[in-house]
């Protein structure tokens, strides 16, 4: 099949590169001829670019929630998109998103919507401190967020989203934070990776375990009983990312991202089908592929701002490095290292060898 991709980023890129040994091909709808797609597939970057995509391809799917649910109403009236538009507007709001979550019995941080200052004040009197203040929209990778701890910070927490709609959550105390990724197909066949492990800096996704550590087989049930739910809701078709964290209390659900994720990375080596490959079929009526982790470990190092000195991934026998052609810019996701291992100890060990590339500590 001729597959279209909304985007032409590292996601895309990824996806291309699972689907060409499947026989599909790949075009995109980018702003440049020189996004890390480009070279993998049609580029369409003329005015009509969405127009020219819709009709080189027989399916469209898409990179980010961030796509404008405008486009997709359009293109889907006249080829499938994958996932569909109720799964793009819902995710795209975290609004929307928590009461989706409340509405299925999923259990997420308390929140209130705001739209002004006074919201706010009435928020935090709800709510109480400390707690995170959210952009509705377009959040990623810790923008549009301020994390308020006294009242104090009322008029600049508000002023700092710039007056657009928000959502104030409540702080919650987690021990960890994880991810599962799951895809689903047009015949409802399910297909789960292992829970994750997700490390942080500035907000940025740094490191990812696989599968998370000392995880009990009902956490990872309870954590697929929640993905299926949202999945059958949504009628979601391809990879669907939820975040968690890992409380006293049990799972506590974040967000989730309607398409591959930083998170899943990992599985391009650490497992028989990665997230990308399975995506691909799932949207292409192919049959979804086995998630099963090829090594007892895996990780996923992110290399950001800077490339640094591949030399020292390329060097290493378990180490496999992942350029996505794009320029050194600060907090720039540039690639990824993945990591694969058969003891915590060599896990460990190797993740030593790559601390230039994550942050000190």
């Amino acid at each position: 099949m001729k597959v279209g991709v909304l985007g032409a980023g590292q996601l895309g890129r990824m996806l291309a590169i699972a689907g060409y040994p499947l026989n599909h091909q790949f075009g995109f709808s980018g702003n440049s001829d020189d996004e890390p797609s480009a070279l993998l597939g049609h580029m369409f970057i003329d005015n009509d670019s969405v127009k020219s995509l819709v009709d080189f391809a027989d399916v469209i799917t898409y990179e980010s929630e961030n796509t404008d649910i405008e486009i997709v109403k359009e293109i889907s009236k006249i080829i499938p998109v994958y996932p569909s538009e109720k799964s793009l507007f819902t995710t795209q709001h975290r609004g929307r998103e928590k009461a989706l979550f409340e509405q299925l019995d999923i259990p997420c941080a308390p929140y209130q919507m705001v739209n002004s200052e006074q919201d706010l004040i009435d928020a935090v009197g709800v709510i109480g401190l400390p707690a995170i203040l959210k952009t509705a929209t377009e959040g990623y990778d810790g923008k549009g967020q301020f994390l308020m701890r006294d009242e104090s910070q009322i008029s600049e927490a508000w002023a700092s989203m710039n007056g657009v709609e928000s959502i104030l959550e409540g702080f919650v105390n987690f021990k960890r934070e994880l991810s599962l990724i799951a895809v689903r197909d047009k015949d409802n066949n399910y297909k789960y990776y292992s829970l994750v492990e997700n490390t942080h800096h500035n907000s940025i996704l740094r490191l990812t375990i696989a599968p998370a550590q000392a995880i009990d087989a009902e956490v990872q049930k309870t954590a697929e009983r929640y993905m299926q739910t949202l999945l059958d809701e949504m009628n979601h078709i391809g990879v669907l990312t939820i975040e968690l964290f890992e409380t006293e209390n049990g799972l506590v659900v974040n967000e989730m991202a309607p398409r591959v994720h930083n998170s899943g990375h990992w599985s391009i080596e650490g497992a028989n089908t990665s997230q990308f490959e399975n995506h691909i079929r799932a949207i292409t009526g192919q049959p979804l592929g086995d998630t099963t982790p090829t090594h007892q470990f895996s990780a996923m190092v992110n290399i950001i701002g800077k490339i640094g000195k591949i030399d020292t991934v390329l060097s290493m026998a378990n180490a496999h490095l992942h350029l996505y052609d794009k320029a050194e810019r600060i907090n720039r996701k540039l690639g990824h290292i993945n990591i694969t291992a058969n003891s915590e100890q060599e896990l460990n060990d190797s993740i030593q060898q790559l601390q230039e590339f994550l942050p000190e500590g």
